[in-house]
């Protein structure tokens, strides 16, 4: 699987980078060319960063100490990092967060709500609106995020969190399929859940239960 992933961008970069070499286009095909090519070495930029990371849960050796945080914020500030990808799309968001003071491992649970965010985006109808909410509890926050995309397959569910699947084909040249293989890590490791349902009307929740 790794080598198939890292086969597909290599070649893309590979094919682009021999039309440029051998020249007579014009600056609009050129910078098209360019565009592929840096969209080719982010894919594997960030094949290498996830599987890194995934190396690293998976044996312990995560270096970055649990801390104290604000929970919404975070999740806060990852709607507004990502805001490049659903303002081009023209998506709305429904966010209703509680106050949760947080002790977890900041850095790692980032990646939680940069994945599960990115995918809602990119899976979601332009023009639709992605639901978010943050619940505190007496025992455990709970975290869910419903967007009005195509929803999950029931097959493709049982493999959703396993590595480099990818249950929608027709955005594999989006993803590495590793982004939710990392939540569910992520999420194990902090001793909460995380589950996945289709909704009723239309596209799919995540939810997330940290104690």
């Amino acid at each position: 699987n790794v080598s198939h992933e890292f086969k597909t961008p290599i070649n893309a970069i590979e094919g682009y980078a021999t039309l440029l070499q051998g020249g007579g286009q014009s600056d609009a095909e050129r910078e098209i060319y360019v565009e592929k090519i840096l969209l080719n070495t982010g894919r594997l930029s960030e094949l290498v960063s996830n599987i890194l990371l995934i190396s690293k849960i998976e044996n312990q050796a995560i270096q970055t100490p649990n801390s104290s945080f604000r929970l919404d914020e975070q999740i806060r500030g990852a709607i507004v990092d990502l805001e490049s990808k659903w303002g081009k799309k023209n998506i709305e968001f429904d966010v209703e967060l509680d106050f949760v003071d947080y002790v977890g491992n900041q850095s790692l649970l980032r990646h939680v709500w940069d994945n599960l965010i990115d995918n809602a985006v990119k899976f979601s109808p332009e023009g639709s609106e992605i639901k978010i909410r943050l619940a505190c509890g007496e025992r455990e926050a709970v975290f869910s995020i419903a967007d009005r995309g195509c929803g999950i397959d029931e097959k493709a569910k049982e493999h959703i969190f396993d590595k480099f699947f990818q249950g929608d084909s027709s955005h594999k040249g989006e993803g590495n399929g590793l982004g939710l293989s990392l939540v569910k890590k992520i999420v194990d490791i902090h001793g909460g859940d995380v589950s996945v349902e289709n909704r009723s009307d239309g596209g799919c929740c995540f939810e997330i239960s940290l104690p």
